[in-house]
């Protein structure tokens, strides 16, 4: 299964859009909350398991995250309309 790429800093600024603490992404997602501080402790992509980057970018998908890719202005998040 192949997933986007997304960093620590979207994840970070989109739980921020969100006014989502760790707890309320990990209740979300379905990922433990020591995995969550684990993930967000380093920088650049989020890395970890596929299936773990699936259910922490779904869950802020499905929430109303909209992921911006690189594309020469730099990767970023937003919320739906």
């Amino acid at each position: 299964m192949s997933i986007p790429k997304v960093s620590i800093e979207q994840v970070k600024a989109a739980r921020a859009l969100l006014r989502w603490s760790q707890n309320d992404l990990a209740e979300a997602s379905g990922v433990s909350v020591p995995t969550i501080k684990r993930l967000e402790a380093g920088k650049g992509l989020l890395g970890g398991r596929t299936d773990t980057v699936h259910a922490i970018r779904t869950a802020l998908e499905e929430a109303g995250v909209l992921f911006i890719p690189e594309n020469g202005g730099g990767a970023g998040v937003r919320l739906v309309k």
